[in-house]
């Protein structure tokens, strides 16, 4: 199954809620790499996996389209 940009955002909300206590305005600040930061290992963190402001807005568009 496809997942949507709305489908996976919602579940990085949740997370991001239950885990670290985000509230929607801590959450929709924070840039994916943020996001991935504060939920990784620090030893584990790999820069050249995080997403592009481009990429972001690709899904984000793709996701209206569809």
């Amino acid at each position: 199954m496809n997942k949507t940009f709305t489908d996976n955002a919602r579940r990085c909300w949740a997370l991001a809620a239950r885990v670290l206590g985000w509230g929607p305005g801590a959450f929709w600040s924070a840039t994916p790499a943020e996001l991935v930061a504060a939920l990784s290992d620090p030893s584990e963190a790999r820069p050249e996996a995080f997403a592009t402001r481009e990429t972001i807005m690709r899904l984000m568009e793709r996701d209206a389209d569809g």
